[in-house]
């Protein structure tokens, strides 16, 4: 197959119900490397990625032998598309394959595993600790700041996040009410959360949160709420993803799981981390929000109570 064949069928891999889809990282740099590749190492790369859901989680050497070459060609393969290494290579493997997972791929992809259920319950928590330990390492503190200041100064902070990422949401903005911040997770309707963008400002802030491909809804949010010059911040998993590509800013956590649903490991304690930067730049502010709360938690009606006389 030529170079430019090869390249155009590169590029067709993009289409996505007859409309392209943004291409991972991976696909960009398979597609820039095309004319370096020859066709053994272009094949080669075209199975990992086309059987991503069974090749993301193999090392160099169970991938070597699955298309029976060796380590040292899988390594050196993954380099000439520009990767350091295969560590390298196997992240962007799996947020390739995030990006084009569905919850039946996904549950397949983890039957074919050999393991008994408790072996799929540590493969499920060491894949969740796996993308917190990441999140430690990799998270920009001062861009968290940088955020958490930028809450503060907000009129109002809109927070977007649909479908499962709707409890994010919730999550990120009960957070922030509680500092005595004016947040919103808004739900209901897509007309609804249209209407609330349109009064948004410059004064306000809208945050969307999305993950792999990304909800229209979540995408098209941003891209409003930045043509009326409303600042934008996204949480997403990959520096590639739409919500990447249109908010002013992002913070990224990985949702990389061998489950059916994402892991929102990562991307809780993304929030919490926002929540801990918001209420320590201005203690003295958080505590004199907090202290009229005090008295009810420890002894208010809002916690449950044994009867009395109740054995």
């Amino acid at each position: 197959m030529s170079d430019s064949r090869t390249r155009k069928k590169a590029q067709s891999d993009f289409e996505r119900n007859g409309a392209k889809a943004l291409p991972t990282a991976l696909e960009s740099r398979f597609a820039e490397a095309l004319s370096q590749l020859g066709p053994h190492r272009q094949q080669l790369i075209r199975a990992i990625l086309e059987n991503c859901e069974e090749t993301c989680f193999l090392s160099s050497r169970e991938l070597a032998k699955r298309y029976s070459v060796d380590a040292a060609t899988v390594v050196r393969t993954v380099q000439a598309l520009g990767y350091k290494g295969f560590a390298d290579f196997s992240v962007d493997l799996r947020q390739h394959f995030m990006t084009r997972i569905t919850p039946y791929t996904a549950l397949k992809a983890a039957t074919l595993e050999k393991g008994s259920v408790a072996d799929h319950i540590n493969h499920s928590l060491d894949k969740a600790l796996d993308n917190l330990n990441a999140l430690r390492a990799d998270l920009d503190r001062s861009l968290v700041i940088e955020l958490a200041k930028r809450i503060q100064r907000s009129r109002r902070v809109l927070i977007v996040g649909m479908d499962f990422a709707a409890s994010l949401a919730y999550y990120f903005a009960y957070g922030l009410m509680g500092l005595g911040l004016d947040a919103e997770a808004p739900g209901g309707s897509e007309g609804e959360l249209q209407h609330k963008i349109k009064i948004l400002t410059a004064k306000d802030l809208l945050i969307a949160i999305s993950f792999g491909q990304c909800l229209r809804i979540t995408v098209e949010a941003v891209r409003q709420a930045s043509k009326q010059g409303v600042p934008t911040f996204g949480i997403t998993d990959s520096d590639t993803t739409p919500i990447a590509r249109y908010c002013d800013a992002h913070l990224i956590a990985s949702v990389v799981t061998p489950s059916f649903l994402t892991s929102y490991v990562a991307p809780v304690a993304l929030i919490s981390a926002i929540h801990v930067a918001c209420a320590h730049i201005d203690p003295k502010r958080s505590l004199t929000r907090l202290k009229p709360t005090d008295k009810e938690y420890l002894s208010g009606p809002r916690w449950y109570r044994e009867p009395k006389g109740a054995s």
